[in-house]
C-alpha cells in the first residue's frame, strides 16, 4: 500500500472518530434538555394538585359562608314571624324559611361532595409529591453523569484535535487538500476500497484499467465516478460480483 494511502486511512480513522465524538457531544444539551422538560413536567403535575386542593378549599368556604347566610336569613325570618301578627305575612315568612332550609340541604351535600373530592385530591397531591420528588432525584443524578460525560467528550476531543493535526501535517501536502476537498463533500468516507470491481464509495462499477492502476499501487487512483481515492489489499477481491 502507498504510504501516502496509509497516512490518509489514518487520518481518515481519526476524523472519523472526532466526528463521533462531535455528534455525541452535539446530542449532550438536547438529552439535558429532555430531562429538564421530564422535571418540569412533574412539577407542573405537582402544582396542578396543589392548585386543586386550593380550589375546592376555597369552594369549601365559600358554601360555608352561604349556609351562615341561609341560617342568619332563618333566624330573621323567624323573629319577623314572632313579631307580626297578620296570618298572610305569617305563611310567607314561613315560605321563604322553608325556602332557606332546603337551599341549606343543598349546600351540605354540595359541602359533602367537596369534602370527597378534597379526600381524593389529596391523594393525588400524595402521588404527585413523590412523583416529582423520584423525577427530580433521577433526574438530576442522570443531569450529574451526563455533565461528566460531556467534560470527557471534550476533553477527548480537544486531544483529538490535537493528534489530527499532527497527522494532517505527516500527510503528503500535495494531497492533503485533496482529501480535504472529498471530506467536506463526501463526509468521512474519502478514502475507500476496491471489491468485487467495484467502488467501497458509491458502489459503481470500476473499468479494468482503473483496477489494474490500483492494484499495482504507484499512484493514487480516484473513482471517475464519486471522485473517491481508492485502495486495493490483499484481502480484497477485484472479481466483479455477479
Amino acid at each position: 500500500m502507498l504510504e501516502a494511502i496509509e497516512k490518509l486511512l489514518v487520518l481518515q480513522d481519526r476524523d472519523r472518530k472526532i466526528s463521533r465524538m462531535g455528534t455525541e457531544l452535539a446530542n449532550v444539551e438536547p438529552e439535558r434538555q429532555a430531562l429538564q422538560a421530564k422535571t418540569a413536567t412533574s412539577q407542573n403535575a405537582l402544582d396542578a394538585a396543589r392548585q386543586r386542593i386550593k380550589q375546592i378549599e376555597s369552594d369549601r368556604k365559600k358554601l360555608e359562608l352561604e349556609v351562615e347566610a341561609k341560617k342568619q336569613a332563618i333566624e330573621r325570618y323567624s323573629l319577623q314571624q314572632f313579631q307580626t301578627k297578620k296570618n298572610e305575612e305569617y305563611r310567607a315568612l314561613a315560605h321563604e324559611i322553608d325556602l332557606n332550609k332546603q337551599a341549606i340541604a343543598k349546600l351540605e351535600d354540595q359541602q359533602l361532595e367537596l369534602m370527597e373530592k378534597a379526600d381524593a385530591a389529596q391523594k393525588d397531591l400524595a402521588a404527585a409529591t413523590r412523583g416529582a420528588d423520584e423525577a427530580k432525584k433521577q433526574a438530576d443524578r442522570q443531569i450529574t453523569d451526563l455533565t461528566a460525560r460531556e467534560a470527557n467528550l471534550k476533553k477527548d476531543l480537544t486531544a483529538l484535535e490535537a493528534d489530527r493535526d499532527q497527522l494532517a501535517a505527516a500527510v503528503d501536502q500535495s494531497v492533503l487538500p485533496r482529501y480535504e476537498r472529498l471530506r467536506k463533500s463526501k463526509g468521512d468516507n474519502v478514502v475507500v476500497g476496491v471489491a468485487h470491481g467495484v467502488c467501497g464509495g458509491c458502489h459503481m462499477k470500476l473499468q479494468r484499467q482503473v483496477i489494474v492502476t490500483c492494484q499495482g499501487k504507484q499512484e493514487l487512483v480516484s473513482c471517475p465516478n464519486c471522485g473517491r481515492i481508492l485502495y486495493y489489499t490483499r484481502d480484497m477481491s477485484l472479481a466483479v460480483a455477479e
